[in-house]
């Protein structure tokens, strides 16, 4: 499916576009860093990845506008101590130029993390928390007050929490089971689906009704390739999960290494029906965000 096809597929399902709840706009200097990152295939990411959409704020947001994306994200992570308020302030001033962007935050196990947390709490919409590149586990002590005032809050988390796609000392599912023991009320976006622990992150969100996947890159031939390809016996319970509104349509753009539209041609292969495709390209992250 190329870019030219992204329409089609949401009229012939009868939506009014789409809602991806997990693309990536960040500060131009930071972004830069990003991308020679994957265009050097850097230790975190582990192959050639050659992005398939560059340019300024302004080109990528048209970009998904062209495509009739409704809703989407600007996703900030810090990744290392007192970086995670400088991306805050930028990505409130982003949603604020564009009006389909949510308000996004980040945080980090920093001394001061709860506070900055807990300003924020009324105005961010969807947090983003990426252990794999921030090199920490999610149950580090510095971040447990922090993680109860997002849990009492009810914000969603979008949370890089599996291995993939290079495994680290603090990828995988143990810790966020972990996390979710001590904070079971936690609103978590697994990204990825949790590739390639799908099973076991598919697990967590049947079992706590505030978890949830997102598609991001999962299913397709890229990720398949890295990962392995997701199990076919999972899949209908992962039919229930989206029908239960907790599957989201995620596509990591900009950095991604294939069009757009490949994303959802490789949910509409899984074969699990147009009221499946429905609730995760729009219902779902609909009632998730509003």
């Amino acid at each position: 499916m190329t870019e030219g096809h992204v329409r089609a597929f949401t009229d012939a399902l009868g939506l009014p576009g789409l809602q991806d709840l997990h693309t990536h706009f960040l500060p131009p200097r930071v972004m830069a860093k990003v991308r020679a990152q994957f265009d050097a295939a850097g230790p975190l990411i582990g192959r050639a990845w050659p992005l398939r959409y560059r340019g300024e704020d302004d080109v990528l947001v048209e970009t998904l506008r062209s495509f009739g994306v409704r809703r989407f994200t600007a996703l900030p992570y810090a990744h290392k101590p007192d970086m995670a308020e400088f991306l805050n302030d930028w990505a409130a001033g982003f949603a604020e130029r564009v009006p389909e962007a949510a308000v996004c935050g980040t945080f980090f196990p920093e001394p001061g993390v709860t506070a900055y947390v807990t300003s924020r709490t009324e105005s961010v919409e969807v947090w983003k928390v990426h252990v794999q590149v921030g090199a920490f586990t999610v149950t580090d002590p510095l971040l447990d007050e922090a993680w109860g005032v997002v849990a009492e809050a009810g914000t969603p988390v979008v949370l890089h929490a599996g291995s993939g796609p290079v495994p680290t000392e603090h990828t995988g599912p143990e810790p966020v089971a972990a996390l979710l023991r001590r904070h079971p009320r936690l609103r978590l976006m697994i990204a990825h689906a949790g590739a390639p622990e799908y099973a076991e992150f598919l697990g967590l969100a049947e079992t706590h009704e505030r978890v949830a996947l997102d598609t991001t890159m999962a299913f397709t031939p890229f990720f398949d390739e890295m990962g392995g390809a997701y199990p076919p016996e999972l899949l209908p319970r992962l039919r229930d999960l989206g029908l239960a509104g907790r599957v989201h349509l995620g596509s990591d753009f900009p950095n991604i290494p294939y069009p757009y539209g490949d994303q959802l041609d490789a949910l509409a292969r899984l074969g699990l029906g147009e009221e499946w495709l429905r609730a995760v390209c729009w219902d779902n992250t609909l009632a998730l965000l509003g």
